[in-house]
């Protein structure tokens, strides 16, 4: 059991996810303290955006006392307007993790058991059904977030032990009865951009892994490209010092160290650009990642609902949190980025199996009577060429909504769905590659390879054999592609 921090690190996602979490004293004392104020407040009779009127273009109507409880229902139902795929059980995770960490600052006005619902959800690992369609990426991620919230109320489904369950007989089993809403409640759960950020933590989590393969399996088929190790000289960077375009160059530099191969003396003068300017492509994808990262930990730890309690200054705020165009951008700029990763990989994988530098067509023993890897080629160009369609931003537009309430939106959930399967592709791409730069790697000599690189390309040679003839090359794919991804 683990105490969730008041300023959630990336680093720390993934032993929040492992395990069962709490509450602190503090956050118990600041959430109870805003629900006692609201309840307060609402004996007052003044009229508040979402807590005591309708939503959206309807925040003129009033709605009397007594059915407050029915508008937060009517509130989350209605909105529960999700279509197309599911979305992934562990980006469910890390939404129920989001939203419950936005309420621990204690401005929502959710009560405790609200919360320790949520948590209860989240420790049992008891994931609502949530669809990947229907966010504007403003004014919360109203659809999914819906469907998050529907289980709380007995209706949806809950996936348990991997199997898609009614949500009302889940709770039976339990002993557990539905939670009637509180004024605000509804709102609170709904409005908010949870949905965008899990997928921006997802992603983010599994480019840290991609940045680190994708460098050394740059080396690998540097290596076996016999290429000049002169782009990676110090000084060249130290004139144009970018910080990723340092980190990649020196990165590289420590690959190298201690090759028998790469330092030996070249045929040509110079390299393609896929080889010769790693860092400068690379480095660039590195910094987009850290400005993401910048951006996507400043929006786990903030608080994005509407409207906003302040206890302490005895003020209830209507604002635009919700909003989601700082992520939208951010989303977009991974997608590029990992576009370009991808892109330039494949251009690795093309030379690699063109037959040049002392390597056979395709990377085959036999070529002609087989053909080796003629056609990863192909898939890797397809998964290029779909990264390319897919990262048309979706944060350049807006359609107006709620009866032009809401007339300009981000579009973030598009943009973070679309950075879903742009991660996916790139993951595969460079799984070709490296499987390509692994099989000419065996044609030259991995024995010359530097210690780091050896042991590099022995790991992956213990889960991806040697191209002796040819054989189902998608099952090498995937399994290539577990090797970039595991843990």
């Amino acid at each position: 059991m683990q105490e969730i921090l008041d300023t959630i690190q990336l680093d720390q996602i993934h032993e929040l996810l492992a395990t069962e979490i709490q509450l602190s004293v503090e956050q118990e004392t600041r959430i109870k303290k805003c629900r006692t104020y609201l309840d307060d407040k609402a004996k007052t009779g003044e009229v508040f955006y979402g807590i005591n009127t309708g939503f959206g273009s309807l925040c003129d109507v009033v709605v009397k006392p007594e059915e407050l409880e029915k508008l937060q229902t009517n509130l989350v139902l209605s909105h529960a307007c999700g279509v197309g795929e599911r979305v992934p059980s562990d980006i469910i995770r890390l939404m129920l993790l989001l939203k419950i960490k936005n309420f621990t600052y204690g401005h929502s006005g959710v009560s405790m058991e609200l919360v320790e619902r949520l948590i209860l959800l989240y420790n049992e690992n008891l994931l609502p059904e949530v669809f990947q369609q229907g966010s504007l990426g403003a004014s919360g991620d109203l659809a999914p977030l819906a469907h998050l919230s529907l289980p709380i109320l007995g209706s949806g489904k809950l996936k348990e032990n991997n199997t898609w369950k009614n949500a009302a007989a889940v709770l039976k089993s339990k002993n557990l009865t539905p939670l009637k809403l509180k004024s605000k409640e509804g709102l609170a759960l709904l409005n908010g951009t949870q949905f965008m950020s899990a997928y921006g933590v997802w992603a983010l989590l599994r480019m840290q892994k991609i940045i680190s393969h994708s460098t050394k399996i740059a080396a690998l088929s540097f290596e076996a490209f016999d290429c000049k190790p002169s782009p990676f000289y110090a000084g060249i960077h130290a004139v144009r010092p970018h910080d990723g375009q340092l980190k990649i160059a020196l990165a590289f530099r420590k690959l190298l160290e201690g090759s028998q191969s790469a330092f030996a003396e070249k045929k040509q003068v110079q390299d393609p650009y896929s080889f010769r300017c790693i860092p400068q492509v690379h480095g660039a994808s590195f910094e987009a990642f850290a400005q993401a990262k910048k951006v996507i930990e400043c929006e786990i730890n903030s608080v994005t609902d509407n409207p906003l309690i302040f206890p302490d200054e005895d003020e209830i705020v209507s604002g635009g949190n919700f909003h989601g165009q700082p992520l939208a951008l951010q989303l977009d700029y991974l997608a590029i980025a990992l576009s370009e990763l991808a892109n330039i990989s494949e251009r690795r994988t093309y030379l690699l199996v063109s037959g040049q530098r002392g390597l056979p067509a395709f990377l085959s023993k036999n070529p002609g009577l087989e053909s080796g890897f003629m056609i990863a080629q192909y898939t890797a160009a397809s998964l290029v060429s779909q990264n390319k369609q897919l990262c048309t931003p979706a944060s350049v537009d807006s359609i107006v909504s709620s009866n032009g309430q809401e007339d300009h939106v981000s579009m973030g959930a598009n943009a973070a769905t679309k950075l879903y399967q742009v991660v996916k592709n790139t993951e595969r791409v460079l799984a070709i590659e490296l499987l390509c730069a692994a099989q000419a790697m065996d044609f030259k000599n991995a024995d010359l390879l530097s210690d780091g690189m050896k042991q590099y390309f022995t790991e992956f040679r213990k889960e991806v054999s040697f191209l002796e003839t040819d054989r189902i090359i998608s099952d090498d794919i995937h399994a290539a592609t577990d090797f970039l991804t595991k843990a």
